[in-house]
């Protein structure tokens, strides 16, 4: 038997220019960060004693005798490319799927490497986001971009760059106290409302051209977020200013990114003392993050009372093996 645990992603900037049909062209970057919310993947060989080969619990229960008849795409996908059979897989989560923080990348990554160490096979954290990328992207054809997995296999605070040739990860150099300041000043709702990202990535993946100018002003603002993280004559709240910015930006990119009660519930928060936020993911749905000093918190807390709010900490390990036997 063989458990990962596999961090969410929260990301900060840069969000859209890491589709490879943007940075191919343009180059991309965002700054992101994983932190303690984790979904867990079980896997172990199935015995010959059943009358299934294969027996799959996450969201729904899956029992069948041919990869090709499972319906989970990424399972389906995945073992088939992996040339597995007879395997018994539990999935659980921390926090609901399709709450834009990266949960179904973090399942790919999470059982990928599941997968590996159960059949005998190291792989780095790269290999693992390559190899997440490639099930996501090209196996299963969903459309978006490659930043959730590689933030969820590398774990961190972190500034990752594409380029044509490929990306690199970066830990952002904090200066000191103020990572620690930054985790302390933000705070994190579910609206409520879930959604596919794949399905709103379709709609921005079409747009992405239109948006050229917009992209390239939301790319600079990377620049910008890290040098407020790693200088200290800067004043960390203009993070907080800076995140209204780019969510500003984000949301015209296209007319599936926000709704009336996003905005409605947006509003409130800024009204009742935060800085700047976003909605995190895709859009149409999930979490909205916002920065906002302690003595603002309670205001914004009371503001947003009919959304749940998660409490986190950063982490810096990304997917790992916590069991195996």
């Amino acid at each position: 038997m063989v458990i990962s645990q596999t961090p969410m992603r929260m990301s900060f900037f840069g969000g859209g220019t890491d589709f490879p049909e943007f940075f191919r062209e343009h180059s991309g970057a965002v700054i992101s960060t994983t932190f303690d919310k984790y979904c867990h993947v079980n896997v172990r060989e199935m015995p010959d004693l059943f009358e299934y080969k294969t027996y799959l619990s996450y969201a729904k229960i899956e029992k069948v005798c041919s990869a090709d008849e499972i319906q989970h795409p990424a399972i389906r996908n995945a073992m088939k490319w992996l040339g597995l059979e007879k395997i018994c897989l539990n999935y659980d989560a921390d926090v609901p799927a399709k709450t834009g923080l990266g949960t179904s990348s973090a399942f790919s990554v999470g059982m990928l490497n599941a997968f590996y160490t159960m059949m005998g096979e190291e792989k780095t954290k790269r290999q693992l986001a390559d190899g997440a990328i490639y099930l996501e992207r090209t196996l299963c054809n969903e459309d978006g971009g490659i930043q959730d997995q590689i933030a969820s296999a590398f774990g961190g605070f972190n500034r990752i760059d594409f380029t044509e040739e490929g990306y690199t990860v970066t830990p952002v150099d904090f200066c000191d106290g103020r990572k620690e300041q930054l985790e302390e000043n933000l705070m994190l709702f579910f609206t409520g409302l879930s959604r596919y990202s794949f399905q709103v990535q379709k709609t921005t993946k079409k747009m992405l051209p239109h948006n050229t100018v917009r992209l390239l002003k939301m790319l600079k603002m990377v620049d910008e977020a890290e040098d407020i993280l790693t200088n200290p004559q800067r004043n960390l709240n203009d993070f907080g200013y800076l995140l209204n910015e780019t969510w500003l930006e984000k949301r015209e990119i296209s007319s599936e990114i926000s709704t009336d009660y996003i905005d409605v519930a947006y509003k409130k928060a800024i009204e009742a003392g935060a800085l700047g936020g976003k909605l995190l993911g895709a859009g149409g749905g999930g979490c909205l993050l916002f920065y906002a000093e302690k003595d603002k918190q309670e205001y914004v807390r009371k503001a947003l009372s009919d959304m749940h709010e998660f409490p986190f900490r950063f982490e810096n390990e990304g997917t790992k093996i916590i069991c195996k036997y």
